[in-house]
């Protein structure tokens, strides 16, 4: 399952810089779940040669990712937005202090 997340994660951000056949599979594959026979039977390529190009895929969006950190700089937005609208809403001691101090981290993650 976490696998299906991470690929739907890299797609999201990095899909577009597939090839318009490249992402045609790649989508068929993982969000309509085709087995590489169908998918073969489709595009009329070997269940092969399916198979690689889903795992080439998979290999050029997590290079983007290693280069480009964008879902890790995402992820970490959210959590700090997450942070604040908790400390806001909790308004305890000290509470503007540390909204600032998360919005600097904020900041700092852009």
């Amino acid at each position: 399952m976490e696998h299906i997340v991470e690929q739907n994660l890299l797609y999201d951000f990095y899909g577009e810089l597939l090839t318009e056949h490249q992402r045609k599979i790649y989508e068929s594959a993982v969000f309509e779940d085709l087995s590489l026979k169908e998918l073969s039977e489709e595009y009329g390529i070997t269940r092969q040669g399916v198979h690689d190009l889903i795992r080439r895929c998979d290999k050029i969006l997590s290079a983007y990712e290693e280069k480009l950190h964008m879902i890790e700089k995402y992820t970490k937005i959210k959590e700090l937005a997450l942070k604040i609208e908790e400390t806001a809403a909790g308004k305890g001691a000290g509470f503007e202090d540390e909204i600032r101090k998360l919005c600097r981290q904020l900041v700092e993650t852009v």
